[in-house]
Order: structure tokens, then sequence, then C-alpha cells
């Protein structure tokens, strides 16, 4: 009888632990699927960073690792003037799906990528176009001026 329950319970518990671990891998794969889908403004981390970007930890020197020139809006959630330029980097990312992509990276969550832009005040832009240095766009303008700095320095 002991080994019938401790059987019982063996494959109960294995029961258990494969339902957390799928459960698991289907929301990272949702996940994955909300983060790259184009023509969105795409939250980013370090890790994605790294992945994506720019891995500064492995080298000095900057080599943009992406297929797609992109913009970087670096953001707080308190930043009145950050909130006043997430519709116009949400409707950019749409108007240019496709041709850039934009993503926003919270200085309050990921301080070591304000660290590494040196983001003393937000919000700030980081536009980094397939080949040469990224360039920095510090404070909120109008749609305009952003759709100009893509024009002629991301997609020139």
């Amino acid at each position: 009888m002991k080994k019938v329950l401790a059987m019982v319970a063996f494959v109960m518990i294995g029961v258990i632990v494969y339902a957390f671990n799928d459960e698991n891998r289907i929301n990272v794969d949702q996940q994955s699927k909300k983060e790259v889908k184009s023509g969105e403004v795409i939250v980013m981390n370090k890790e994605m960073f790294i992945k994506d970007v720019f891995d500064y930890e492995k080298s000095e020197e900057w080599k943009y690792k992406g297929d797609k020139p992109a913009i970087i809006d670096l953001y707080a959630d308190w930043c009145g003037p950050c909130r006043m330029t997430a519709p116009i980097m949400k409707s950019l990312a749409k108007e240019y799906n496709g041709k850039i992509v934009i993503y926003k990276v919270n200085v309050d969550k990921e301080k070591e990528l304000a660290a590494l832009f040196n983001a003393t005040s937000i919000p700030l832009f980081v536009f980094i176009p397939m080949n040469g240095e990224p360039q920095l766009f510090r404070g909120a303008a109008d749609k305009a001026t952003y759709q100009k700095a893509i024009d002629e320095f991301l997609l020139k």
C-alpha cells in the first residue's frame, strides 16, 4: 500500500511540475510574440538590448546588431514630457513600420541602460542608424521634428 501511495504522489508531483513548466513556456512564447510585433513600440530591457542592439559587456566599440535603424526612447512613467511623446512614438512606429524599430526603456527599471547613454535628463531619444554612431536627442519635440530626424539621419 505504501508503494502505491508513493507512486501516486510521485505521479501527481510530476503532473504538477509538467503543468507549471508548460504554462510558463506558453507565457514566455506569448511575451516573445508580443515584443516582436511590428508597427508597435517595443518595451526593451537589458537582455533584449544586449541581444538585439549592442553587447556592451563584450565590446567597447559600437556595433549595431539590428537589421533596421532604430530609436530608443528612454523615459519614466512620472515624466510629463515623456508622456507627451509616447503617443508620437506610437504613431511613428506605425508610420515607419518595416523601415525602423522603436524601443522604449524605462530608466527607473533599467538603470544600467540609462547610465550607458548618460540619461541625466529625460526624455532622451537614441537614434541608431545602420552604420555609424548613435546620436542622442534630448527633450520632447513635435512629430515633424522626429520625422525629419528619421528621414534625414536614419533613412538617408
